[in-house]
């Protein structure tokens, strides 16, 4: 396999990159020469509207679609080719949009279904402590169905999952989306924990200000390409992004 190149001005390799990936659905192309480096320990935000290829570019990465052009790697080894469940043992897993729970399960079996391809018995149950450490309330409604569960107690469950996979990168799909804003500022404080923890996190959301809060780096996609590409701050500043993304208008 193609070793990734080192690209960190450190000597640093990226523990995730799509590097000049171009994606199409049929004739059809949605993904168009989009490079990111995602690197150790960083949260990273990939921000855009709808049908801008954020959804697609999380797809690429997991190998539901492949790319036509480019390449992905995990941890400098070209992922692309291999089947979704091998990329999620190799490290990567997520959280999806609308949490995806399986509602007539309970929450510890949702949680199990989480590590899943994973046969250390001991570490699983080091995880499970870890999620509860982080969710008290997960703890409490263990035996309870995951469908009856309030929307930010799901997300708590969903983000509890993907971390039972223990992922050497997470991602996030639209964390913000259909929760009430004082559960989104919650959840943005979950991923800061999760971070703090030293799981890296690639988080995919629409609520630029909120991502970006929170973010090292971000990097924005419209029709498939990437149009920006910076630090976190210096994004917050930059007056195409306040005119397009962060409700301000000059």
């Amino acid at each position: 396999m193609e070793t990734g190149a080192d690209r960190g001005g450190d000597g640093r390799r990226p523990i995730l990159e799509l590097r000049d990936v171009d994606t199409h659905y049929g004739p059809i192309q949605i993904l168009k020469d989009v490079t990111i480096e995602i690197y150790p320990g960083e949260i990273v935000c990939l921000l855009g509207g709808n049908a801008s290829g954020k959804t697609t570019t999380l797809k690429t990465i997991l190998g539901y679609v492949e790319p036509s052009h480019g390449a992905v790697f995990l941890d400098g080894e070209e992922i692309s080719g291999l089947p979704t469940q091998e990329r999620v043992r190799r490290g990567i897993s997520m959280v999806p949009e609308n949490r995806r729970l399986f509602k007539r399960m309970t929450v510890r079996e949702n949680l199990e279904m989480g590590a899943y391809l994973r046969d250390d018995r001991e570490g699983i149950e080091e995880d499970m402590e870890r999620v509860f450490e982080l969710f008290p309330r997960v703890k409490d409604r263990l035996n309870q169905r995951a469908g009856t569960l309030s929307g930010g107690e799901q997300q708590m469950v969903a983000v509890g999952r993907a971390l039972m996979a223990r992922p050497k990168v997470l991602l996030m799909d639209e964390p913000s989306m259909g929760l009430a804003p004082v559960l989104v500022a919650q959840n943005f404080e979950i991923i800061e924990q999760i971070h703090e923890q030293g799981t890296t996190v690639f988080v995919v959301e629409q609520n630029a200000n909120m991502a970006l809060s929170i973010a090292d780096r971000g990097y924005v996609l419209q029709t498939g390409q990437i149009v920006l590409a910076d630090t976190a701050s210096a994004l917050l500043e930059n007056p195409e992004m306040k005119k397009a993304y962060l409700g301000e208008l000059e």
